[in-house]
Formats: structure tokens, sequence, C-alpha cells
């Protein structure tokens, strides 16, 4: 009985790991209250899918993306996004009436705002995405959600859809990172 008490006592350590590795993609992450500082990708108008899109559908919203700046550097030098990158997509209304606008969209009030992180401690899956609506924790979305699997077929490099921002897409395409599936779509 001792023995099997000091062979669990030295694998609990291990079960713990195994079980909060399991369990990490369910944690729910902080909203970043510094996200507007982080580095400014690119904004796309009429580009938001899911539940965000489906309020006001008559109306297209602006999707504005942040990254990390860290995460911004080294993809910048290596053309990857290092572990623990992290986006924070930022979903707001657009209007076109007020002040003197007579024709365009401006960005009004937010409507949800997502995240991306990439954990490489979960090989299997090292990307995450969380969705926040307007709270301040955001719940991790399951490995089958339509946004893991959008972002994994159609992503140009590493699962994130730098072929929308502008600046990055020709540093990916000179570093070799872009994807195979990318790669022969773009050439359409």
């Amino acid at each position: 009985m001792r023995k099997i008490g000091k062979i669990l006592f030295l694998a609990f350590p291990g079960i713990l790991t195994l079980a909060a590795q399991s369990s990490h993609p369910q944690t729910p992450i902080p909203l970043p209250t510094d996200y507007r500082e982080w580095i400014f990708l690119s904004a796309g108008l009429g580009m938001t899918y899911g539940p965000a899109a489906s309020a006001d559908q008559g109306n297209p919203k602006f999707d504005n993306v942040f990254v990390k700046p860290a995460a911004y550097r080294e993809f910048i030098a290596t053309g990857k996004w290092p572990d623990k990158t992290m986006f924070i997509l930022e979903i707001r209304k657009a209007s076109e009436e007020g002040s003197i606008n007579n024709a365009g969209h401006f960005q009004t009030d937010i409507v949800a705002v997502e995240a991306e992180v990439k954990d490489e401690s979960r090989p299997a899956q090292p990307w995450t995405f969380y969705a926040f609506g307007t709270a301040a924790e955001g719940k991790a979305q399951p490995a089958s959600s339509t946004c893991n699997s959008c972002h994994s077929a159609n992503g140009a490099t590493d699962n994130t859809f730098v072929q929308f921002y502008p600046t990055l897409l020709p540093i990916a395409a000179k570093k070799g990172t872009l994807t195979p599936a990318y790669t022969k779509t773009s050439t359409r």
C-alpha cells in the first residue's frame, strides 16, 4: 500500500499538469485593458462573421485588429508568430450619419471583442479563440468552432489571416511562411 501511495504521490504532479493542459483552453482570459496601445494591423468593413455579424445585418461592421508589440516585432524578423502571440479583434458598428459626413462610413460603438492566442504547450491545437462580447473575460471557443476551422483552412500564415494585413503579407512571402493552401488559392 505504501508503494502505491508513493507512486500516486510522485505521479500526481504529472496528472495535474495533464489535467491543466486539457482544461486550459476552457479557462477564461481577461481582456487586456491596453490593447488599443498595441500594434494596429488593419481594419475591415463588412468582414465580420458569426454572432457579431447577426446583429443588425443591414449595417456592416468594422473589424479592427491589434497584436502585441513583441509578437509583431518577432513576425517582422522571422515571418512567424511566436508562442504567446495574442490578437484582439475589436468589432464596431458603422455609421454614415453624423457631423459633416455625406457618403462614407465611420466607426462607432463596440459590438464585440474577440481574441486569438497562440499557446505552443498545446501542440494539437496551439491557437485558441476567445469571445468577449462586451465582457471583461473571454470564453474559450471549442476546437471545433467555426473560427478554428476557417482560420486553419484559410489563414495565410500560421492560422492567421495575414492576407488581410497589407504590411505583413509581403514579409510572410519574403520569409517563405505562407501556407501552401493560401499560396495555391492566391495564384488563381
